[in-house]
């Protein structure tokens, strides 16, 4: 949330002098997002650099820069569901997944996958979902079908698609009394969120965070930690791995929805 280092998509330009540090054949050719790491050498901001083990494998935990840590931290950080409680992720992609993770850790003893598509499920038992809730498959709100199967709703729930419908239905889920809810995935800027002010009044808790409210220069390497510790597990994110000469493969990946995170070898 710092106002100098927070993600800006445009800027494309170091904060000390407004100039970039790359070029090609004397034209300047702008940074992205403050980090540029599809390139053998970077510029980075003093602030934008953490310190971390130096035995840590950089081709593993370089997936904590951006969404599993979100998601990691949305459980843990944000939603903190006790030992023995009860959990709804929505959306099983790498976030929701993490999100899993981190309910796992924490020792939820159901943690409940939501998703449109029944093909993440198998997947997801190896980040400790229990149960599995395909929303195409209900012609009824999904927060009835949850708190139907939860005996009044869950413990907390994290949601992680970013779709203003499974918004609401998130926060309509948890249970009455101690409920907290935890938005992560980003909406469309016109979405509004709608619920009756009864959902409120009967102290359910609605919470929204950013990268997991960690502080990446700070935070970042208690994370690391855990993996190295083997609390967190990292490698059941990582389903493909390509030579930077087929980086446009990891964005096929992506678009179609195939594998979690790939990693991208500079040295192949």
């Amino acid at each position: 949330m710092c106002d100098l280092l927070r993600i800006n998509s445009v800027r494309g330009v170091m904060l000390a002098d407004g100039q970039s540090r790359f070029s090609i054949n004397g034209e300047p050719v702008n940074h992205f997002l403050g980090t540029s790491t599809f390139s053998e050498y970077t510029v980075v901001h003093s602030g934008c650099v953490a310190k971390i083990n130096p035995l840590a494998p950089l081709d593993k935990v370089c997936i904590l820069s951006c969404g599993v840590s979100t998601g990691l931290g949305a459980t843990l950080n944000v939603a903190k569901p006790e030992r023995g409680s009860s959990v709804a992720v929505f959306g099983l992609g790498a976030v929701g997944l993490a999100a899993a993770e981190g309910a796992r850790i924490a020792g939820a003893s159901r943690i409940i996958g939501v998703d449109r598509s029944s093909k993440r499920f198998e997947e997801a038992k190896k980040f400790g979902v229990t149960d599995f809730v395909n929303t195409s498959e209900h012609d009824r709100p999904i927060q009835e079908v949850i708190a139907e199967m939860t005996n009044g709703g869950v413990d907390r729930s994290v949601e992680c698609t970013g779709n203003i419908d499974n918004m609401i239905s998130a926060f309509e889920c948890v249970h009455d009394g101690w409920g907290v809810a935890v938005l992560v995935g980003v909406p469309s800027k016109d979405a509004v969120f709608m619920t009756k002010p009864i959902n409120v009044l009967n102290e359910r808790t609605l919470k929204g965070t950013f990268f997991g409210n960690y502080k990446p220069r700070t935070d970042l390497p208690s994370v690391v930690d855990m993996y190295m510790n083997k609390q967190l597990e990292l490698e059941k994110f990582i389903t493909h791995r390509i030579p930077f000469s087929e980086i446009n493969k990891a964005f096929e990946y992506m678009v179609k929805g195939e594998g979690l995170r790939c990693i991208i070898s500079m040295e192949d």
